[in-house]
């Protein structure tokens, strides 16, 4: 055989290559991404020829921030080790938290039920057969205490996945925070608080999309003088991606939302950088390692461009993309649930190659139930292993200068780009979703990725290929169904010692506050401190703003 030389992909093309093109293929005649990008058999430094590389790159902790927001990243501190948990009631949620703690995680993620999210206290009809199922029930200021019992607030940071009632579970968190005595400057965590991606992708919303804005604003606007180190919104490209879009359509969407955000307080009157400091985001980390690596990278990198080019923000810190990331819940398998671990491990690894600020581990069970605490700890200790034993987080943004990597981030930011485009043609993201345009990319992505599931196209091990003839056993965590009846009792009796007619009183003002343009924060505080509940507050906004039954297309 002749040894051979090339200088340059053609020539290796025509040569080495095309000598073992008469190999028989065992895989698939083409290969592309789950944005359906071309997947060439090799990239090198002549695909990055007309691209700026120092422009596009810089350094890490500088502009434009592709190489991370850090300047040493994961060498002077890990990412925060998140684990989402939530369930049945507060006290059981309250022991899981303090389990976790003990386990090594370094920050909580609370999830909450569905009566809870849709703004209704446990004993309203609505709530039945849901309480306590998703996540755990919360309905008053008591409820929230024992949630939190014992645990510093100063010193871990809460994650909180709330939308439409963000602004009463930050109040709650406020008023227990007060109560333990903390300093308000040292308390921090996130509210998702991200409406837009609601009435796109999960639909657990209450008001319509004006008033919303009203209250993520004002959110805003409280935390940037009274929270400094809270995180006011968490910009959602997870129920994006679980709905069924692109990686591509993922940064683009998300980054449309942020922006409409953004443009909204803007147009409130508060400067960009007195708030887009506390902006952060959530993304899904799927199975392509690659592109979702290249797909954080180039997400940072779009955010800084419209943060300095469209919205003028002078301070580093509002040109930074922080985000959360959480491994790809839409990929795990009720079938052989072990290969979920496995799943998993390489989605949390793209998340850290990636620069994730902070990471949640599915656990193998959860697409059959809540995890156990087994499930839970196992989880856990992918990302611990991953912190500390692969090496991974020992060198900033390790893939930069990867022909293959730098040419789909470029290819990705490209692609999100237009998308942008687009959505900016339509009126910004508010319009386009009435319009529909964002649900009706996303199904129709869906579509085609479910068709090449069952053309076997695309390949699920266990699900559609490698199947096994007989289940695994199986220990499902179970919820008490007693919880309902706890739950209702608790409630009755707060309302029997509660100052009835201080509450009226908080309600009242809150009310009133509706009706003007003032911060409805103080008021939302104030209430929940005199132990008005949840379903009391949504109440009196359900009857000054209306609901939101259906987002109708506008032709």
């Amino acid at each position: 055989m002749e040894i051979h030389e090339s200088n340059s992909a053609a020539e290796w093309r025509e040569t080495t290559a095309s000598s073992g093109g008469k190999q028989r293929i065992e895989r698939k005649a083409s290969f592309e991404t789950s944005s359906g990008i071309p997947i060439p058999d090799l990239v090198t430094e002549e695909d990055l020829a007309n691209s700026d590389m120092h422009a596009r790159l810089g350094y890490p902790g500088e502009f434009p921030f592709t190489r991370g927001i850090r300047p040493a990243m994961y060498r002077s501190r890990l990412w925060t080790m998140r684990q989402y948990a939530g369930f049945a009631s507060a006290e059981e949620s309250n022991r899981r938290y303090h389990y976790l703690l003990s386990q090594g995680t370094t920050g909580l993620s609370v999830a909450f039920d569905l009566p809870t999210q849709m703004g209704y206290d446990a004993d309203h009809p609505f709530s039945e057969g849901e309480v306590g199922k998703v996540g755990v029930s919360i309905s008053s200021l008591e409820d929230m205490e024992t949630l939190l019992e014992g645990l510093p607030l100063e010193r871990i940071s809460t994650s909180m996945t709330i939308n439409a009632t963000a602004s009463i579970l930050l109040a709650l968190y406020i008023a227990v925070a007060k109560k333990q005595g903390t300093d308000m400057h040292k308390l921090s965590g996130t509210i998702q608080n991200d409406l837009l991606k609601e009435y796109i992708a999960r639909g657990t919303y209450i008001y319509p999309p004006r008033h919303s804005m009203r209250i993520i604003t004002d959110i805003f606007s409280y935390c940037a003088k009274n929270l400094p180190s809270w995180n006011t919104i968490s910009i959602s490209g997870y129920h994006i991606r679980e709905a069924g879009s692109t990686a591509a359509q993922e940064i683009a969407f998300t980054l449309a939302n942020a922006i409409a955000y953004v443009q909204a307080a803007v147009e409130t009157g508060l400067n960009v950088d007195t708030f887009a400091g506390q902006l952060s985001f959530f993304f899904n980390s799927h199975n392509n390692l690659f592109e979702e690596v290249a797909k954080f990278r180039a997400a940072r990198r779009m955010w800084a461009h419209i943060m300095r080019e469209r919205f003028h923000a002078q301070d580093a810190r509002s040109l930074m993309l922080r985000f959360h990331t959480q491994t790809a819940g839409s990929t795990l398998t009720a079938q052989q649930p072990d290969n979920n671990i496995v799943r998993t491990a390489y989605q949390a690894l793209a998340a850290v190659l990636g620069g994730t600020q902070s990471l949640h581990t599915n656990a193998k069970d959860e697409a059959l139930s809540l995890p156990t605490e087994e499930t839970a700890r196992v989880a856990l200790r992918t990302q611990q292993i991953l912190g500390y034993e692969t090496g991974v987080a020992d060198v900033v943004d390790p893939l930069a200068g990867s022909y293959y990597v730098e040419a789909l981030t470029n290819e990705l930011e490209q692609r999100a780009w237009q998308y942008i485009q687009e959505i900016d043609a339509l009126g910004g993201s508010v319009r386009a979703i009435e319009h529909g345009y964002l649900q009706a990319q996303i199904e129709e992505a869906a579509y085609v990725y479910q068709r090449a599931l069952e053309e076997e196209q695309s390949i699920v091990v266990g699900v559609n290929r490698f199947q096994t003839a007989t289940s695994e056993p199986f220990t499902s965590q179970t919820i008490d169904p007693q919880i309902v009846q706890r739950q209702t009792a608790r409630l009755a009796a707060l309302r029997q010692k509660r100052d009835n007619a201080l509450v009226g009183q908080r309600l009242q003002i809150l009310e009133q506050a509706a009706r003007g343009n003032s911060n409805l924060m103080p008021p939302i505080i104030a209430a929940v401190e005199a132990y008005a509940t949840l379903g009391e507050i949504s109440d009196i906004l359900r009857q000054v703003f209306g609901e939101q039954r259906e987002l109708r297309r506008i032709d």
